[in-house]
């Protein structure tokens, strides 16, 4: 039983190092910019930098409904992206089966594609 364990522990012996090593450095990290950043804000510093100009709405305003349109189009296609590379790589083991069902995704897609291209969903105005 002894012998047993011990041989456990040596086989998990890599893994606890590792955790140990990405504890250390995440924590590193983290602390490393409070004890490192050059600390002197002024007005300048503390002023709105992004856009150039101070925020004239509420973060809550309404939103254009394309910005949700091309997320929900990016998602769908990035999905699709997702789906292919398993597919690819196993492309040999899953037969003419997989590959014909492969192409009706595919081709589902596309037809969807085409049909938001029809209806000007692309288009930015």
């Amino acid at each position: 039983m002894g012998q047993s364990l011990d041989h456990l522990l040596v086989d998990y012996l890599p893994l606890v190092v590792f955790i140990g090593l990405s504890l250390v450095i995440g924590l590193g990290l983290l602390v490393a910019p409070f004890i490192v950043a050059y600390q002197n804000p002024d007005p300048e510093k503390l002023s709105a930098y992004e856009c150039g100009f101070e925020a004239f709405d509420d973060a809550r305003m309404k939103f254009d409904v394309r910005f949700y349109l091309v997320s929900i189009l990016f998602i769908i296609f990035d999905l699709e992206v997702a789906f292919l590379f398993p597919w690819a790589v196993a492309f040999k083991e899953v037969g003419l089966f997989g590959f014909w069902s492969m192409m009706i995704f595919l081709g589902v897609l596309t037809i969807g594609f085409i049909y938001e291209w029809k209806k000007g969903a692309l288009e930015w105005d």
